[in-house]
């Protein structure tokens, strides 16, 4: 599993379902909204990795959306897919920022390495800031406040928040964290990433010993809520 979170914003029933199938195949999570205004809504609201989006949508159609996610400032990748083929139509997309467009019918394996394309060149899932209850994170500066003022965490709580942020919902093993934070396998007593979780909540939670935002899932692991 690769664990990028993709938003599909499409409302052909069977396309949806083809691409949903072949994405999760290739190990995407893949979240739908079959309509303008929830794909808008979701795209600002949720962190996503990359947003696939139709152009004839109801409601608002996917140069509108494209236009609000920008001018709100949302900086998550965006692939347009349309059967427009008119040179006019990309060029309108790809000035509303749109990051490409791809035309109907299109091959499978096109649509993934633009897909790879860009996610190696994006940010990671959330953008480049996250807000929860008091706090607010800027990953691109590695700064953290809460209530307005900063918290000093260590860089291991920090890539500890950040990992359990982009996997923000999903439940979260102790060994994938220590593998994917810490760099090493888990060995069966250790108690480094639930010592970590505690730092973190002492520091971000209203009440730590009754946590808001970073869960225990009890025998599986720990989960970011928010």
């Amino acid at each position: 599993m690769n664990g990028r979170r993709l938003l599909l914003v499409e409302d052909e029933a069977g396309l949806v379902l083809t691409l949903t199938h072949r994405l999760k195949r290739e190990g995407y999570t893949v979240e739908h909204a079959g309509d303008g205004p929830t794909g808008l809504r979701r795209a600002l609201a949720e962190p996503f990795d990359l947003v696939l989006l139709d152009v004839m949508l109801p409601g608002l159609d996917g140069f509108e959306v494209c236009r609000e996610l920008r001018q709100r400032g949302a900086e998550v990748p965006v692939i347009m897919l349309t059967a427009r083929g008119h040179v006019a139509d990309r060029v309108s997309g790809l000035k509303l920022g749109a990051d490409d467009y791809l035309t109907k019918p299109f091959e499978m394996v096109e649509l993934l390495a633009r897909i790879e394309a860009r996610l190696r060149r994006a940010p990671a899932a959330g953008g480049v800031s996250c807000r929860f209850g008091e706090v607010e994170v800027d990953f691109r500066r590695a700064e953290v406040t809460r209530e307005g003022r900063p918290v000093e965490l260590s860089a291991r709580e920090f890539q500890l928040l950040q990992y359990l942020v982009e996997h923000r919902g999903a439940t979260v093993s102790r060994e994938e964290l220590l593998k994917k934070v810490w760099g090493y396998d888990a060995t069966p007593l250790t108690r480094t990433v639930d010592v970590h979780v505690a730092w973190l909540r002492q520091k971000l939670e209203p009440n730590p010993k009754r946590p808001k935002f970073i869960l225990t899932v009890h025998g599986l692991g720990y989960k970011f809520s928010a």
